[in-house]
């Protein structure tokens, strides 16, 4: 988790935007169920078990860019999201890439601490 909703770990089951699609890469959604959450902060927006909607923003596998430079997480992060794609957390830890805002995801990457 990249997000400070009070999840500490998510699963991904589905993948949105395609019956057949796989993999998830920087800035597409996700559908997840939370399987850790904060045990101190029963207010916190999301609870283990919960199902949610995520956006990933990191990932361990190489992105290319058009410059041919090549970027590359150490871990792989997601963001819970509502339905009109605005982050539910107030912060966002860890860098997070441009390939974010040009996907639309302007909410979560001004929220950003560091941009990549």
């Amino acid at each position: 988790m990249a997000d400070n909703s009070g999840a500490k770990t998510v699963r991904v089951f589905t993948v949105l935007g395609g019956s057949r699609k796989r993999y998830a890469q920087i800035g597409e959604l996700v559908v997840a169920s939370v399987q850790t959450a904060d045990p101190k902060h029963m207010n916190k927006m999301v609870k283990k078990r919960d199902v949610v909607r995520c956006v990933v923003v990191r990932q361990r596998h190489p992105i290319r860019r058009r410059d041919g430079s090549v970027l590359r997480f150490d871990e792989n992060a997601v963001v819970i999201v509502d339905e009109k794609k605005q982050p539910k957390a107030t912060r966002i830890f860890g860098p997070i890439p441009r390939e974010l805002k040009e996907k639309g995801f302007d909410s979560i990457f001004s929220m950003a601490e560091e941009v990549v």
